[in-house]
């Protein structure tokens, strides 16, 4: 038993609670009452047990507080995602999908479970086409033409079933008691309704929600209360997933999607009808770890790559911040990224030559093209083994996600990264949710010169996503890391050199999380403004690589295990965003 401690790693380094609220306090106060043992004082040692870090320090809250009343990692995990999808309805939420990854800490056992939406039945390669030609991205992302079916809360549920302990509806209490009390608006939240503000209002139900009678957006702090949610919630508390899959409620979304002014193709027989998936998980070597991700249609495959190629370097050796390290960071993110755009996709509509990909040989014939004082001045797919003719996709906007990583005192672990995909997914809302426009994440070509794009829309099948979620195993095969972004396309090269910086410069989880950002994004290498790393563009250009600064605000949630009894958990939370790490 112990009291709870919580960390806010933020560059002072504060305790921070400043900006939950009175309400938030008393929904702290609940946890208490709730959960005894919160109550108890303990040892300082105490702090080698279990961790959560999640985006929002309400839903790192609610999540330990299933820890503490004997749930598992996954029974956290499912807290967490409830409370996001009110707290942070701009990223994630019931109505999108997830990646995650679990590993049994008795059997030695990891699973990937995919729980990315699907399209439409009736979809067809032409869904984002007009007059033979794409159509405008933000024309394509608003409205239910966007939508996919839905799988975050079907793959929680099938994952509970076999490791979770604690009653399904015991998960959702935490976010039904916030979304009926209400919760202070972060800033974050604010700015993120601003931003989207213009589509937001055409939404009545959204509307009402976000903004103020005046009209103007939530400012911070503001009290947001959110009855209809906690209305859903309950039904899922009562009836599972089905709440949201059959009946009213799976009626309601198929009937806003269809008759929206942009309308989708969805109906209640897909929402009906959706799976998710339990995989095995893409593992790989890398030095002396092995680093596990899901498997297509995730982005882990990419990062595998990343750090396939970086092994036949000594980016270990140079300084994180140096010219040298951004050189093969950039150029080993390039490649990756044009193998991705040219193979990467659901396997089960195309083959993906996911062994040609990672195969060794591949990737050290690749690797010759890494310099440390010269970029490559083309960068080409590859051919691996067994490869199909493919065109490759044009670059399109990814944005969106949420990240979270827990380990319980079992030992049991996830990392999930879940995602409504834009800013407010399809600025659609249905029973105090938002919908996801995952489908834009297809390719809006469905070919090119006469050849097939991989990540083509088809009716069932799940788009390509850059969510990777990752694990790292030492030689003995102890977990000894956990970590994940949210960021889009950008979570790629996020989640890649968080491992380098881990494993490669031997950083502590809070300086990896707040190092400077050096990633790709398709052939361009984009540097974080307003870090020291944006000072090397100039030199890095002069070295012929092609070089974007910009705000680069990853979600980083990093656990490091040093294997004992008990094992010593460091954690971490973006110091960019509002997370929190939660540890007893």
């Amino acid at each position: 038993m112990g009291v709870l401690r919580l960390e806010k790693l933020a560059p002072s380094g504060a305790l921070s609670f400043y900006s939950l609220g009175m309400n938030s306090w008393l929904f702290v106060l609940w946890l208490l009452l709730s959960c005894p043992a919160l109550a108890q004082p303990v040892a300082s040692d105490a702090a080698r047990r279990q961790m959560v870090v999640a985006p929002h320090p309400l839903a790192s809250e609610a999540g330990m507080a299933m820890l503490r009343a004997g749930g598992t990692a996954v029974d956290a995990a499912i807290a967490i995602q409830a409370v996001l999808t009110l707290v942070e309805p701009q990223s994630s939420g019931i109505g999108g999908g997830a990646f995650l990854l679990h590993h049994d800490g008795q059997r030695g056992v990891t699973q990937a479970w995919d729980g990315r939406e699907t399209a439409p039945a009736a979809a067809r390669g032409d869904l984002f086409m007009q007059n033979g030609q794409p159509m405008p991205f933000a024309a394509a992302v608003v409205g239910g033409r966007s939508v996919g079916v839905p799988g975050v809360l079907r793959m929680l549920e099938a994952a509970h079933r076999q490791h979770g302990t604690l009653a399904w509806s015991q998960l959702m209490q935490p976010a039904i008691t916030l979304a009926e009390q209400g919760f202070a608006v972060s800033e974050r939240l604010s700015r993120a309704i601003e931003l989207s503000a213009a589509n937001l209002r055409r939404d009545p139900r959204l509307a009402a929600l976000y903004f103020q009678p005046d009209g103007a957006a939530l400012p911070p702090g503001s009290i947001l209360r959110n009855p209809a949610l906690a209305a859903t919630l309950r039904a899922v508390a009562e009836q599972g997933a089905d709440a949201l899959h059959r009946g009213p409620i799976a009626a309601e979304i198929a009937m806003v999607i269809r008759s929206h002014p942009n309308a989708g193709l969805m109906t209640a027989d897909d929402l009906a009808g959706y799976e998710p998936l339990r995989r095995e998980p893409l593992c790989r070597p890398y030095r002396q770890w092995t680093i596990c991700v899901p498997p297509p249609p995730s982005g882990g495959l990419v990062v595998l790559q990343i750090l396939g190629l970086l092994e036949h370097t000594a980016i270990g050796q140079l300084p994180s911040g140096s010219a040298e390290a951004a050189m093969l960071l950039g150029d080993a993110g390039r490649l990756a990224f044009a193998d991705r755009n040219r193979f990467l996709a659901d396997p089960a509509d195309l083959p993906v030559p996911v062994g040609g990909l990672l195969d060794p040989a591949y990737l050290l014939l690749r690797a010759q093209a890494l310099q440390a004082g010269r970029g490559i001045a083309e960068i080409r797919h590859g051919n691996p083994l067994m490869a199909p003719p493919r065109a490759t996709q044009p670059p399109q906007p990814e944005a969106g996600t949420a990240h979270l990583s827990v380990l319980d005192s079992r030992g049991n672990a996830v990392t999930m990264t879940t995602t409504v995909e834009g800013n407010f997914g399809a600025h659609i809302g249905v029973g105090g949710f938002v919908l996801n426009n995952q489908l834009t994440d297809f390719s809006f070509r469905p070919e090119i010169d006469g050849f097939p794009v991989a990540n083509r829309v088809a009716g069932g099948k799940r788009p390509r996503s850059s969510m990777s979620p990752a694990l790292v195993f030492d030689a003995q095969g102890r977990l000894v890391a956990i970590t994940g972004s949210p960021g889009g396309a950008r979570i790629i090269g996020y989640v890649a050199q968080s491992l380098v910086a881990l494993l490669d410069w031997g950083m502590e989880p809070a300086l990896a999380a707040g190092l400077p950002h050096v990633g790709p994004m398709n052939n361009a290498v984009e540097l974080e403004a307003g870090t020291a790393v944006a000072s090397l563009a100039a030199l890095l250009q002069e070295r012929g690589l092609p070089v974007v600064t910009m705000a680069m605000p990853s979600g980083l949630n990093l656990i490091r295990i040093q294997p004992g009894n008990p094992p010593v958990l460091n954690g971490a939370a973006d110091p960019r965003r509002e997370g929190l790490v939660v540890a007893e």
